[in-house]
């Protein structure tokens, strides 16, 4: 079994981390489109994960030889 020890994989931690940060959203204001500061950051926290495990899948995919 061959294992992935590349330092691009703690990238991985910054979605698990950041909303465990509370005071980012401890609160209603300000509101964009209607929506408090809750809801629209829990969504962005959605595009995060996504923007960090794409960057990750990049950076650490072994080549393929054709």
């Amino acid at each position: 079994m061959e294992t992935d020890k590349s330092p691009w994989n703690w990238l991985l931690l910054v979605p698990i981390v950041i909303p465990f940060c509370t005071f980012l959203y401890n609160g209603s204001d300000p509101y964009l489109f209607g929506f408090p500061r809750f809801y629209w950051l829990q969504l962005s926290f959605v595009g995060l994960g996504a923007l960090c495990a794409g960057v990750v899948y990049r950076r650490t995919r072994k080549s393929r030889k054709r």
